[in-house]
């Protein structure tokens, strides 16, 4: 492992590898995992909400349109509060943004993948940070989801649709900017013409130019 404390946030498409590659990765370089299922799963545990209210959260910040108009509306990213309000879904990303800023602050090193992490971290770590993106078209993001997953291509193009809209609506939702715009990441890669491997090579390439000993 490195010894200069590193976080690595990487944002990814559904179907680009980029959960595949973060896990990879840190298996590697000897640090935690966390993606959004894990994410979830210790804020629940942590605030005594189920876990399906951050779930529903997902859905309603992925579909209110117009709410996504009013940069001014964001959420801050405060404490979150406790009370008649708990579980709305401005608090709801309050606790998750909590967790991962202690994640951050704990852990020696880490790789977070998802719950817009990098725009979480982004003041506090920003020394530490590498913020990455995974991305590829549309049609490797279906082949790539039918090998990993053992689904059929209808289910798979279902699958890449929605979640994908619903990660663009979530990342806009709390942070007022665009999913897709690179120039939100240190690094975007495109996994269509190379394998997982190369990506976590790249990734490390990355590292290595920020002077992180991989």
């Amino acid at each position: 492992m490195a010894d200069k404390k590193f976080i690595i946030t990487i944002g990814r498409e559904y179907g680009s590898g980029g959960r595949t590659v973060g896990k990879k990765l840190a298996e590697e370089l000897g640090v935690h995992f966390y993606d959004d299922d894990e994410i979830l799963k210790l804020t629940s545990e942590r605030s005594a909400i189920g876990e399906q209210y951050f779930r529903l959260a997902d859905e309603k910040a992925g579909n209110n349109l117009f709410y996504k108009l009013f940069d001014s509306m964001k959420p801050e990213l405060g404490e979150p509060r406790v009370g008649e309000k708990m579980t709305t879904p401005e608090n709801l990303f309050r606790f998750q943004a909590k967790l991962i800023r202690e994640i951050a602050d704990k852990e020696e090193s880490c790789i977070i993948a998802g719950r817009a992490a990098d725009f979480i971290l982004e003041e506090e770590h920003r020394d530490e940070l590498i913020k990455i993106f995974v991305f590829a078209p549309f049609e490797t993001k279906i082949k790539n989801s039918m090998k990993v997953y053992g689904i059929d291509r209808m289910e798979a193009e279902k699958r890449v649709r929605k979640i994908n809209k619903e990660r663009e609506g979530f990342y806009y939702y709390y942070t007022g900017k665009n999913w897709m715009d690179m120039n939100n990441y240190d690094v975007a890669i495109n996994s269509e013409k190379i394998n997982f491997d190369q990506v976590a090579e790249i990734i490390k390439g990355v590292m290595k130019a920020r002077g992180f000993e991989v």
